[in-house]
């Protein structure tokens, strides 16, 4: 195509989505794609969901937008009401925006400004996580730990500190149990509050299943309650990233449910709106919002569309969809017969390391060789080869280099729609398999 739009790439021009059709994106010559990754882990009750297009009809019938400044709205006011019925313990506040890196930068903000109200104004610090990816606003970019995304923008950057991920195919020690590992790769994080002065380190950020950067890793069990255990011995805030593995994702409705912990702060988007609409959210702890409300009375932040009525109304269709539905139950189904086909393909497969994830989330991890675990040469591409590959085979999936240290290693991350059938898991992975078999 020729145009104006400043897409994502120069050098390539893609073709024009048309119609959706459940699980599938049809494009302007008739091809259909297999949507795998959901996008990016948004779409997941598919592209022609019947009632969610139905509520933004009838909300923009009603009014489309007034600003937050001014008004609220019935669907931003629900929304907010269904969110916190789902929400982890002690989280009491809904902060509506725009997307992922928006809710990052909210929760970001919010505390330090929570640190200033309690009279702990030199607690500025935040710790983050190697290989966490928290989105591409400036501040949100800061606390990730990718480098790949990282490396031009930083002179731009607030320093952040990095702590190892829990990694547990690449980083648990031979004879090491699982558990135990866990507690160790926690633990670095009261080494680097000491090193850093316990009364300067305002928050914590991590993923609770780390989604684009590593390919769908959960932690092991016990590590984000000891995470927990520390942030509450020092004070600090725990910000819990759910933007991509959010909202049911997991097989939960917050993936956090699953490691049994509660966060200060947790952040949402992607599936949120599902694709209908860009829609975020940043819920707090009812704590926070009374030192908020007993302090200045306002939260120094804001954008123009937080609270759109529109995006509002869509992302209550999804929650409605989700309760009324029983789709957890679904995700929990249908990603099980996922992770079983997924090893029946390439359980044994040469350049196949580790097949990993909750519930529709699930991580691809390749290697050049099994025994060591030893990574392609990023020069060699893999993993946009397999992208290219497979979506001229018909299916879309979330391929990315860099998964050890944002240079070396090589993932493919599926996230496909909550209403994937059998047949459609089986079409998946054939068609995965087609794509691996024809680069490597």
């Amino acid at each position: 195509m020729s145009g104006h739009i400043f897409g994502r790439s120069t050098r390539q021009s893609p073709p024009t989505a048309q119609t959706g059709d459940g699980c599938y994106i049809i494009d302007t010559s008739g091809k259909r794609y297999l949507d795998g990754s959901g996008g990016a882990a948004v779409s997941c009750l598919g592209h022609s969901d019947p009632d969610v297009r139905a509520a933004i009809h009838a909300q923009v019938d009603r009014i489309a937008f007034a600003h937050t400044g001014f008004f609220t709205s019935d669907a931003a006011e629900e929304l907010a009401d269904r969110l916190i019925a789902h929400a982890p313990d002690g989280i009491d506040r809904v902060y509506l925006v725009s997307g992922g890196s928006e809710a990052v930068e909210a929760a970001i903000k919010l505390a330090r400004q929570y640190c200033l109200e309690t009279g702990q104004g030199s607690r500025h610090r935040v710790i983050a996580r190697r290989q966490s990816y928290h989105g591409n606003t400036l501040g949100a970019l800061a606390a990730g730990g990718n480098e790949w995304r990282r490396t031009q923008f930083k002179p731009l950057l607030v320093e952040t500190s990095h702590i190892a991920p829990c990694y547990e195919y690449r980083y648990r020690e031979e004879g090491e149990s699982a558990f135990d590992y866990g507690q160790r790769a926690a633990n670095e994080l009261q080494a680097e509050i000491e090193r850093l002065g316990p009364d300067t380190v305002m928050a914590f950020i991590a993923e609770p299943v780390v989604g684009a950067t590593a390919g769908a890793l959960p932690a092991v069990e016990g590590y984000f309650r000891r995470i927990r255990e520390i942030c509450d011995h020092y004070g600090v805030l725990l910000i819990l990233d759910e933007v991509m593995c959010g909202m049911g994702r997991t097989g939960s409705f917050f993936a956090c449910e699953q490691d049994g912990i509660a966060p200060d702060i947790v952040t949402i988007a992607k599936g949120l709106g599902a694709g209908y609409q860009p829609i975020g959210a940043m819920l707090c702890s009812g704590k926070i919002y009374a030192a908020i409300e007993a302090g200045s009375g306002f939260f120094q932040h804001g954008h123009t569309y937080m609270g759109h009525p529109t995006a509002a109304a869509a992302a209550c269709a999804v929650v409605r969809a989700l309760d009324e539905r029983d789709l957890l139950a679904h995700v929990r189904a249908q990603g099980e017969k996922l992770d079983a086909a997924l090893r029946e393909a390439f359980g044994q497969h040469s350049h196949v390391g580790d097949i990993r994830g909750r519930g529709l989330f699930r991580g691809v991890e390749l290697v050049a060789e099994r025994g060591s675990k030893a990574t392609f040469d990023p020069a060699l591409g893999v993993a946009p080869k397999i992208k290219k590959a497979a979506f001229e085979a018909g299916l879309i999936c979330y391929p990315m280099q860099g998964t050890i240290d944002g240079q070396h290693g090589d993932h493919i991350l599926l996230a496909p729609p909550f209403i994937i059938s059998d047949d459609q898991i089986g079409e998946l992975v054939d068609k995965l398999n087609t794509a691996i078999s024809a680069v490597i």
